[in-house]
C-alpha cells in the first residue's frame, strides 16, 4: 500500500474516532474502482475545518472558508515512508452545500452540511461523486457513477447546465475524462458544452493551459482534440488550431489529408508523460500555415510558415501564461522543425550547433512523428539520430581555442566584431580546421587583421 493512501486512511480512522463522518471521494474513489494508483487522496467529512485542523494541528487552512483543510503526513510518517517516497499531503474537505457561483467559479456562500448526499450534488461528473469507505471498503453512490463508470460515460451530476455555470472549466474537464478513459459523454452534458462552449473564455488562461496540457500529454491527445472541435470549445481557446480544419496540403508531401488532419496524426504518436513542452510543440509546429497558404502554378506553398509559425506560438504562449523556459523551448521546436530536411547537407559546424540545440532530443522526436504523420521516409531522422550518437559530445560542444581576453591581447579593441571573430573561430574549430590555440590565434590575424 502506497504511504499516500495509507496516510488517507489514517485520517478517515482518526476522525471516525472522534465521532466524524469520514470517506474517500472524488477522483480517487473513480481510480480505485479502475483499478488505477490515484495521484492523490481526498477525504470528504462532516467535521468543519476548525474541528479538522483541532483533530490535526499541523494542518495548511488553504481553503477554509470552503471547507478545504490540508493535512500533510507526519514528519515521522514521512521518515518511515522509504524508497525515496515524497511527502503527502491529503485534502479534506466538509460535507457542504454551495450557493451560487456569480464568477463561474467560486461558491458566493458555502453552507456545511451533515448530508454526504447533499455534498455530492454539488459535484461535477458522476464517475467523481461517488464515495469510498476505505475501513469497510463499501462505496456510497447516490448519483450513479458507478453505473457510468461501467458503461464508460461521462455525465454531469443533476443538470449540466447548471454544473458547468458554476465552473466553466468543467467543460474541458468532461473532454479531458472522455479522451483519458476512451468514454463518451453522455448526450445532454455534451448538448450544454455545446451551447456553453463560448463561455469557456471566462475561464483564467492559466487554467485552460493546465487542462490542456494534460489532454497533450495523457496519451489520448488525438481523441481529445476531436472532441474540443466537435464541441465548439476548440475555436474558443484555441482558434489557431481550428483555423488549421480544411487547409490542402501538397499531396506528394503530405499524402494524409490537410493540417487539421496531420496534426491529429501527429498527436496521437505522443505517448503518455510527454513532456510539456514537445506536447505543445508538436501542437503548433505547423500554426503558421493557414495564413501563409497559397496555390501556386507548381503546388501549394506555405512560404514563410515557420516564421509566421514563430510569432503565432509566441502569441499563444504569452496569451496561456506559459514560463519563459516553456516558452523559448516551444519555439524552438516551431522554428526549427523543418531544419531537418537539410540535415545531410549541412557542414559540420551548422550540423554540430544544430546538435547542440537544448533539449535536442525533442527536435528529434518531434521530427520522427512529423514524418510518420505524412510521407513516412525517416532518413534524415536516422541521419541525425547516428551522427547525434556518433560525434562525441566534446566535439560538438568544444572547449574554445581563443578567447575575448586572447584577442585583447593581441591588440584588437573589444566591441561587436568580438563576436563575429570568435564566431568564426568556433566554426573552423567545429570543421575540423582548427585544432590548436596557436593556429586559432594565426587564423585570426590573417582572417580579421587588426
Amino acid at each position: 500500500m502506497s504511504t499516500a493512501k495509507q496516510h488517507a486512511i489514517d485520517i478517515v480512522r482518526t476522525l471516525r474516532e472522534r465521532g466524524y463522518q469520514a470517506y474517500f471521494n472524488g477522483g480517487c474513489v473513480r481510480d480505485l474502482l479502475l483499478e488505477r494508483e490515484p495521484a492523490d487522496y481526498d477525504v470528504a467529512t462532516d467535521a468543519t475545518p476548525q474541528q479538522v485542523m483541532n483533530i490535526f494541528p499541523r494542518t495548511l487552512a488553504v481553503g477554509a472558508q470552503f471547507g478545504v483543510v490540508l493535512v500533510p503526513c507526519s514528519s515521522a510518517e514521512s521518515e518511515v515512508a522509504s524508497e525515496g517516497a515524497s511527502r503527502s499531503t491529503v485534502e479534506v474537505a466538509t460535507f457542504r452545500c454551495d450557493v451560487g457561483y456569480s464568477d463561474g467559479r467560486h461558491p458566493d456562500e458555502v453552507r456545511f452540511t451533515k448530508d454526504p448526499r447533499e455534498d455530492v450534488q454539488r459535484r461535477d461528473f458522476t464517475i467523481n461523486g461517488m464515495l469510498l469507505d476505505p475501513l469497510r471498503d463499501e462505496i456510497l453512490d447516490f448519483v450513479g457513477g458507478r453505473e457510468d463508470l461501467k458503461a464508460g460515460v461521462i455525465r454531469a451530476i443533476g443538470e449540466p447546465s447548471r454544473r458547468f455555470a458554476e465552473d466553466k472549466l468543467r467543460m474541458l474537464r468532461a473532454v479531458r475524462f472522455a479522451a483519458r478513459f476512451d468514454y463518451k459523454i453522455d448526450p445532454a452534458t455534451f448538448a450544454a458544452i455545446q451551447q456553453l462552449a463560448p463561455q469557456i473564455r471566462q475561464v483564467s488562461q492559466e487554467r485552460i493551459r493546465e487542462e490542456l496540457t494534460k489532454m497533450l500529454t495523457e496519451g489520448r491527445a488525438r481523441r481529445a482534440f476531436l472532441l474540443l472541435d466537435e464541441s465548439g470549445l476548440l475555436r474558443e481557446v484555441l482558434p489557431e488550431i481550428s483555423a488549421m480544419k480544411g487547409v490542402e496540403q501538397p499531396p506528394q508531401f503530405h499524402p494524409e489529408g490537410d493540417v487539421f488532419v496531420h496534426t491529429l496524426l501527429l498527436l496521437e504518436k505522443l505517448p503518455a508523460g510527454s513532456s510539456k513542452t514537445l506536447a505543445w510543440g508538436a501542437l503548433l509546429h505547423d500554426v503558421g500555415k493557414p495564413p501563409t497558404f497559397r496555390v501556386a502554378p507548381d503546388r501549394i506553398r506555405f512560404d514563410g510558415h515557420v516564421d509566421v509559425g514563430v510569432k503565432m506560438a509566441a502569441e499563444i504562449c504569452r496569451r496561456l501564461r506559459f514560463s519563459n523556459d516553456e516558452t523559448d523551448q516551444i519555439l524552438a521546436l516551431v522554428h526549427n522543425h523543418m531544419r531537418f530536411a537539410q540535415v545531410r547537407q549541412m557542414n559540420e559546424s551548422t550540423l554540430k550547433k544544430f546538435l547542440r540545440l537544448p533539449k535536442f532530443g525533442e527536435h528529434l522526436e518531434l521530427h520522427r512523428m512529423d514524418v510518420l504523420s505524412s510521407n513516412g521516409i525517416l532518413d534524415a531522422y536516422e541521419y541525425a539520430r547516428e551522427r547525434m550518437n556518433s560525434i562525441p559530445p566534446e566535439a560538438i560542444r568544444p572547449q574554445p581555442l581563443v578567447t575575448g581576453d586572447d584577442l585583447i591581447a593581441a591588440g584588437y579593441e573589444p566591441g561587436p566584431r568580438f563576436k563575429e571573430i570568435l564566431d568564426a573561430v568556433e566554426d573552423a574549430q567545429l570543421d575540423g580546421k582548427l585544432t590548436s590555440r596557436e593556429a586559432a590565434i594565426e587564423y585570426v590575424l590573417h582572417e580579421f587583421p587588426a
